[in-house]
């Protein structure tokens, strides 16, 4: 899909190694590649004269980083995408990396429709790492540098400037200005509530502002990629469905940073812990879905209730519930749930490393193999 468009916009987190990324998206294009991150001055001074630097360039993926910060460029690049097309060369032209993905969005939506794709990184993946090292980017998250830090003080510390260089540099660009201090009450508030349905009206009470503005910071937080809702499923089964849809924080390590947790220990100790292992087992699975597929929870005031479900059509509806215990065991809910979105197979993911059946048509398996049975939709 990448290589099929002129233009590929990237987003996520992993692109806090930016250079990295780069040049591994880069194989899958071509050899030869021009890397240019436009908040570095020097970098930035090549393209005073854009149309006739991208001529020189001419035969060679050009990579656009921090491309927000420049955004008279999207006029230009259509120029010259356009220009190309009419002389055959219609594919793998730029690459082009955004950290606020808001802003790559809406700028580059309104120059470059029909001519960009759009490609969202996720963190470090579970399939990425050896299986020992699962409770450590569970607990240190999917940013590359956290991940890798030397040890867990050196994790948080990481997380901790990251936090904080976002909330004070980072979003204040994005538009009207949005105290950091009530964003990062409103962060914590969400670590706390990890996985719980999302009530605007009491985040906005506990945050002394209107629900309206609650609404508004929770888009903004959702636009930047750094939490999640998750839609209830909302078929026609004849029951009350719960309607409120469940938020998460994307990156657990992100959730164990803004509650204070520095050791896998503190995690295992916080009341949190049920619930960051859900959000980092679901982001993980959402991470290998491909084209087409749609993902909800199943609630109903009665008490049915699926932690995940993944539907491919009607012929595919997969029911997946999320639990940290080695021993798991299956609730009379998840039972019922199944019974009324009529789940065509039915998992429980658990942090062991064995394949089992429960009976009932319900097979447990670990976090890396069920990401295995999602990539194999087809």
């Amino acid at each position: 899909m990448l290589n099929e468009f002129p233009a590929v916009g990237v987003l996520g987190p992993r692109q806090v190694g930016k250079t990295t990324l780069a040049e591994e998206i880069a194989q899958n294009f071509t050899d030869a590649s021009t890397y240019l991150d436009l908040e570095i001055p020097s970098n930035l001074n090549r393209l005073a004269e854009p149309e006739s630097y991208f001529e020189t360039q001419r035969g060679r993926l050009i990579i656009l980083d921090e491309i927000q910060r420049v955004p008279e460029l999207f006029p230009i690049l259509r120029g010259v995408i356009d220009g190309r097309r009419r002389e055959g060369f219609r594919t793998g032209q730029f690459l082009i990396l955004g950290s606020a993905s808001l802003d790559l969005l809406q700028q580059s939506s309104e120059t470059l429709a029909g001519r960009i794709a759009y490609k969202e990184l996720s963190g470090l993946t579970a399939h990425e790492i050896t299986s020992p090292e699962q409770n450590k980017l569970w607990l240190r998250g999917g940013f590359p540098d956290s991940f890798l830090a030397a040890n867990d003080q050196a994790s948080l510390r990481w997380r901790m400037n990251f936090i904080s260089t976002y909330l004070e540099r980072d979003v204040p660009q994005l538009g009207p200005r949005i105290p950091a201090v009530t964003l990062r009450r409103l962060w914590v508030m969400l670590a706390h509530s990890q996985g719980g349905q999302l009530n605007i009206a009491q985040l906005g009470a506990n945050l002394d502002v209107a629900a309206s503005t609650t609404k508004r910071y929770l888009e903004l937080l959702e636009d930047l990629l750094l939490i999640r809702t998750l839609r209830p499923w909302a078929g026609n089964v004849g029951k009350r469905l719960v309607k409120a849809p469940k938020i998460y924080i994307r990156d657990s390590g992100l959730t164990h940073a803004l509650l204070n947790l520095t050791t896998i220990d503190d995690v295992l100790g916080h009341p949190v812990v049920g619930a960051s292992w859900e959000g980092f087992v679901l982001e993980n699975l959402l991470a290998c879905l491909p084209t087409g597929v749609a993902c909800w929870f199943y609630r109903t005031s009665a008490g049915a209730e699926i932690d995940l479900v993944v539907e491919q059509g009607t012929k595919k509806i997969y029911a997946v519930e999320i639990k940290r215990s080695l021993t798991p065991t299956i609730s009379k809910g998840f039972h019922l749930g199944c019974e009324d979105i009529r789940a065509t197979r039915q998992f429980i993911v658990y942090p062991g490393k064995e394949t089992y059946s429960l009976g009932s048509n319900v097979t447990v398996l670990p976090l890396t193999e069920m990401m295995n049975e999602l990539k194999s939709l087809s």
